[in-house]
């Protein structure tokens, strides 16, 4: 495992950097419109990387770091954008008729409905800020149809504290990855592991609720058949 991760960081590293040095701070919105769609990207890498080598390793100044904080924040909307507009397309019907095969009740539908229609603006703003959740925030908002003027406001208010923390991150401590990365690799392999048993219980429960769910579908439609 420890290699896999170690192979994964490098990866993600090297790919990140070489966008850089080929598109500069263009580079920057790219990344981020590819880590909000749900594709394994993570923005706690590219933030930092932009702190270090687009700002502290060209001497520039604070207000840079704001920047890179602000073109992180229109990456993630644009990615955000492209996931929403796709999942408002053809999400619905692919989710009624797929959706079990994804651990999705037809309860989780109509809950995401009723949710986005009362509570959506906070709840786009907070999961911008929620690692893991981020990247697929955008596919039940698109499901829902929620407003795309207010998806994409709560979307950038949402995505700029993250981003610019994280490039604020980047641009004090960046020099210093190396010595930071070896103070917190011990951690890695407890995280996954406890992640792991989560993810597992999670789905445990999720298949549960889908089982009850068609035996009560299979209940109805034998007693419409005797009525």
């Amino acid at each position: 495992m420890r290699e896999l991760i170690d192979a994964t960081e490098t990866f993600v590293l090297a790919f990140s950097s070489g966008t850089y040095d080929f598109m500069g701070w263009w580079g920057l919105i790219v990344l981020m419109s590819i880590e909000s769609t749900a594709i394994p990207l993570p923005s706690e890498v590219i933030m930092p990387l932009a702190g270090w080598m687009l700002v502290a390793d060209k001497d520039l100044g604070f207000e840079y770091v704001v920047l890179a904080g602000v073109f992180g924040a229109v990456g993630s909307l644009l990615g955000s954008l492209a996931e929403y507009y796709v999942s408002r397309a053809g999400g619905r019907p692919l989710i009624e008729k797929y959706g079990k095969y994804a651990l999705i009740t037809r309860k989780d539908i109509e809950r995401a409905d009723k949710w986005f229609e009362t509570r959506g603006e906070i709840t786009i703003f907070i999961a911008r800020m929620i690692p893991g959740v981020r990247g697929f925030i955008s596919i039940p908002a698109g499901i829902a149809r929620m407003n795309v003027i207010r998806f994409s406001i709560f979307t950038f208010l949402g995505a700029l504290p993250w981003t610019f923390g994280l490039a604020w991150g980047g641009w004090a401590l960046g020099a210093n990855y190396d010595e930071i990365r070896h103070v917190t690799k011990p951690f890695d392999v407890p995280i996954i592991l406890t992640v792991t048993v989560l993810v597992v219980f999670v789905l445990w429960k999720r298949i549960s609720e889908l089982r009850a769910e068609a035996a009560e579908l299979r209940a109805a439609n034998e007693s419409n058949k005797d009525s």
